[in-house]
């Protein structure tokens, strides 16, 4: 569970039945608590790239998502649905570091009945097509839960309908409390995992490999569709002895359920890399952009990924590792 520095309300937050949950939560707890009039956070202190990074990362910010469009969430789902903003991870390679500025602070949403109806409106002017979700495509949203209660909002709601699903994706463990929620088969949950190498190297902050799997394995016990996404990965040496490793581990465990795998690539853009080396300037991440392919992504900015040989023959031995344990259809994407 995160359990920030500092938590920052919006006056507006205030007027939700969550805002004043999560306030009440906090309130005599050894934190600090401020206030923002005009939802401009200032309040977070730092002199260097450094200390704003890390004051940003312990620090809650609690307001209102304004009404506007949801982005598109490809592969994934057809929309993101958004709950939280930022991270309390400190995961070096995450994307979000393009994204959040130089104090990323963690950012949830209080008015989730309005979010929860935008996303009835996306579902009705899709008429009769299932519409999917992802309430995890900008944050983790497992540690604020116990506060926020959104996701389990999220999966009670999408447990009633009709023509709609809702995923989400964490590292994180403390899932217990929705174990036991009516999710009707509705809601999928999956754990992105990675090799040890790489969890104890960049994934800071985070629950080790054998914790997440025991997490998914009381999220399958309890009927919730699952899944896993192995994400990032890296092509540094020995590699498919340490990714096929967690692949066993997996088929061990989990062999004749019904889950799903996603596979992402390492990749990185100028932005990131940048903003990497001002916080970890001594990051082992492999970030040469003379090894890489430039290409430009989905939403218009360009990316560094790996070469077209590399990608083919990293798709052909997940393929090959996963198909000895699950079907073929298991496999959502290689990206």
């Amino acid at each position: 569970m995160f359990e920030p520095k500092r938590v920052i309300f919006e006056n507006a937050a205030l007027k939700y039945k969550t805002g004043k949950e999560i306030m009440k939560y906090f309130k005599y707890k050894d934190v600090e608590l401020l206030f923002s009039k005009s939802g401009r956070i200032t309040q977070i202190p730092g002199s260097t790239a450094s200390r704003m990074y890390f004051e940003g990362k312990s620090t809650l910010v609690v307001g209102i998502r304004k009404p506007s469009e949801f982005q598109s969430c490809k592969p994934s789902a057809h929309y993101q649905l958004p709950l939280v903003s930022g991270c309390m991870g400190m995961c070096e390679y995450c994307y979000l570091n393009t994204r959040m500025g130089k104090k990323p602070y963690t950012k949830v949403y209080v008015n989730i009945d309005e979010i929860l109806n935008r996303a009835d409106k996306y579902v009705k002017e899709r008429q009769s097509d299932i519409t999917v979700f992802e309430g995890a495509a900008t944050s983790d949203p497992i540690p604020v839960e116990p506060y926020t209660k959104n996701l389990e909002k999220c999966i009670l709601h999408f447990g009633k309908s009709q023509n709609s699903y809702f995923k989400f994706v964490t590292k994180f463990t403390d899932i217990d409390n929705l174990l036991n929620l009516k999710h009707n088969g509705k809601t999928t949950i999956r754990f992105s995992i990675n090799t040890d190498k790489i969890i104890n190297n960049f994934e800071h902050g985070t629950p080790k490999f054998k914790d997440r799997m025991n997490a998914a394995k009381k999220v399958l016990n309890t009927g919730y569709n699952m899944g896993f996404i192995i994400a990032p990965v890296f092509l540094y040496p020995n590699w498919e002895t340490e990714y096929k490793g967690i692949i066993n581990e997996i088929g061990k465990n989990f062999s004749g359920s019904s889950i799903s795998f996603e596979i992402i690539s390492h990749r990185f853009t100028k932005k990131a890399k940048e903003n990497i080396l001002t916080v970890y300037p001594k990051t082992m991440l492999p970030m040469e952009e003379e090894m890489r392919k430039f290409k430009y992504g989905q939403f218009g900015y360009g990316k560094y990924v790996y070469r077209d040989d590399e990608l083919k023959y990293m798709k052909e031995f997940f393929k090959e590792n996963i198909e000895k344990y699950f079907d073929n259809s298991s496999i959502k994407y290689i990206i």
